[in-house]
């Protein structure tokens, strides 16, 4: 990266990226007899978040995937009960980390980089599912795009968090497991990680920005993030 300016903040996406959203199946496994379905609904609440931005609305990410939820029975011809929203809140709430998480934050931490979270989700009130996982204290602030009300990509969340820190876009450096983050994380002007989890791969258009560190294992990706920073 000879033009890329050194990165001192890491911003790290939250659901799948940090916490293992496998941990929904049996809610998918019991409802609809089918866990992959679990997959179906995380694309279409993703597609319908990005939706709304750009479309000038806002619902809030704990909502839309409650409706989405719903969507996704009757177009399967499955009745989702109140009791099945409560349970996917519930669950939602209380995801793991995945095992390579807290190594790769500790490395990060200690070759001296900012720790910091964006994510899709609402603010939650404590214990917050970070420090259900216990991870919360690796970051020094956790961001919603709720302030914003534009869900990511759009290069207003990527923004307020470089504004929150009273710095540029360009000191950022964006993980996730999700191309669509990376793309619009460096759009915006920082530097993406992309961390290829099951179900998550590159998309290899002349077009499509690549990222600017991969891998399949987050202490694998913090390693280059440290070397290629100079930490």
């Amino acid at each position: 990266m000879p033009d890329q300016k050194p990165a001192s903040v890491i911003v790290f996406d939250v659901n799948e990226t940090l916490l293992d959203i496998t941990t929904l199946e049996p809610l998918f496994a019991r409802v609809f007899g089918d866990a992959s379905v679990m997959r179906k609904w995380f694309a279409e609440l993703i597609l319908y978040s990005q939706t709304m931005t750009l479309s000038g609305r806002y619902a809030p990410f704990g909502a839309l995937a409650g409706g989405v939820l719903r969507m996704v029975g009757a177009n399967k011809g499955v009745a989702v009960t109140d009791e099945d929203l409560a349970e996917l809140k519930s669950r939602i709430g209380s995801m793991p980390a995945h095992p390579d998480v807290a190594p790769a934050l500790r490395r990060l931490q200690e070759a001296g980089f900012r720790l910091v979270t964006l994510t899709n989700s609402p603010p939650s009130p404590a214990p917050t599912p970070l420090e259900k996982a216990g991870i919360a204290d690796f970051f020094e602030r956790s961001f919603s795009i709720d302030a914003v009300a534009k869900f990511k990509p759009h290069p207003a969340t990527y923004q307020m968090v470089a504004e929150a820190l009273d710095l540029q876009t360009d000191d950022l450096c964006m993980v996730a497991c999700h191309l669509w983050d990376t793309i619009g994380a460096q759009a915006a002007g920082c530097q993406g990680a992309f961390l290829t989890r099951p179900n998550n791969n590159l998309i290899e258009v002349q077009e499509v920005p690549q990222p600017h560190y991969l891998s399949n294992d987050l202490a694998d990706l913090a390693e280059q993030i440290i070397a290629a920073n100079g930490r």
